[in-house]
């Protein structure tokens, strides 16, 4: 990282790195003087927030504002901390942030949550969990420790099985439950072979045959027609 003075020359690198530690996660520097905002951007800190810098007990924190040049070629190891920050879990995992409201996408983004999945602000008893959509924020400063979680979104999609609609309740479907929807409409053809075709599927497999012993993803409004094989 190229690094200026208040001159606007660039800060020559040092032969060997300097440690600092920013939140308790430790970093490394070939410049002795970084910026406030420089400290921000590695640890992912928004430029809004307050950083500090930790000094000798019995006295104030230094504040260190984004355009201040810290020296950390200084005897001791520097520690910058923020004084105000919010906790909160996604999935029983910690996470730690530094503005008073999130977005579900923030929390999305953060809790690697699949973009399929619904994401819950858990609330106690009697109340129900809170759906959090990804256009709205959660303000994290009210009492207690907010905690997110994630569910798979319900799937169902409507068939359509020799002209008459079927509801689908999984992501594929194979030959055997084809024929099973099939002979809910015509059960005198017992135990005959079908044969198996389907239109307006998935880009997966938009159209086709559908074998024996075969799956295929389905999406809603999908046409299966099922022909016992000692039909014309």
């Amino acid at each position: 990282m190229s690094n200026e003075n208040k001159g606007g020359a660039l800060t020559p690198k040092l032969a060997q790195a300097l440690q600092f530690f920013i939140e308790g996660k430790e970093f490394e520097t070939f410049h002795q003087y970084l910026t406030g905002a420089q400290l921000k951007e590695l640890a992912s800190i928004p430029l809004a927030v307050n950083l500090y810098l930790a000094v000798q007990a019995g006295y104030e924190p230094e504040l260190i504002g984004n355009e201040k040049e810290v020296d950390l070629a200084r005897k001791d190891i520097e520690q910058f901390f923020v004084k105000d920050k919010l906790k909160f879990t996604i999935n029983s995992e910690p996470f730690t942030w530094y503005e008073q409201y999130i977005s579900g996408k923030q929390i999305r983004v953060l809790g690697k949550i699949a973009a399929a999945d619904e994401i819950f602000l858990q609330v106690p008893p009697p109340y129900h969990n809170e759906l959090i959509t990804d256009d709205r924020e959660v303000d994290l400063a009210l009492p207690g420790k907010e905690s997110f979680i994630s569910k798979a979104q319900p799937f169902e999609v409507t068939l359509i099985v020799n002209g008459q609609p079927k509801k689908w309740k999984e992501k594929t479907i194979s030959y055997d439950q084809v024929v099973i929807l099939a002979k809910q409409d015509d059960p005198s053809t017992g135990e005959k072979a079908y044969t198996i075709t389907y239109f307006d599927g998935p880009p997966q497999n938009p159209k086709g045959e559908l074998a024996k012993s075969q799956i295929v993803f389905v999406i809603n409004e999908m046409i299966f027609n099922a022909t016992a094989t000692d039909k014309s």
